[in-house]
């Protein structure tokens, strides 16, 4: 069995956007099943067609997912949920970029032509 990424709070966030831009024809299958299986792919990295079978066939959640990346349903879906921001992964950057030793001490100013 994968790892599930989603929290019931994450997912009520995601049900509510995904509920609200639902259009007509036959709702779909399994949303959560289908995020969780991009979301196991993008962690993961491998090809589409290792994605483990309790997510689905692989060509199935590979053509969703096509679909909404060209229908923009994805840019949609992540601007909605970023309106509600709970700030929870902050990260505190204190990586030191070294200068080199001789780069101290040039004449600065301004560079004189002819």
């Amino acid at each position: 069995m994968a790892r599930v990424q989603l929290s019931e709070k994450q997912w009520s966030k995601i049900s509510v956007v995904l509920f609200a831009e639902r259009g007509p024809g036959r709702p779909a299958q399994d949303n959560r099943r289908f995020i969780e299986a991009v979301l196991w792919w993008r962690r993961t990295g491998v090809p589409w067609r290792d994605l483990p079978p309790e997510f689905g066939s692989w060509k199935t959640v590979f053509n969703r997912f096509d679909r909404w990346s060209k229908s923009g349903r994805w840019s949609r879906l992540f601007a909605a949920l970023q309106t509600d921001r709970d700030d929870e992964w902050h990260s505190l950057d204190s990586t030191i970029n070294r200068a080199h030793q001789h780069a101290a001490g040039a004449k600065g100013g301004r560079i004189r032509k002819g």
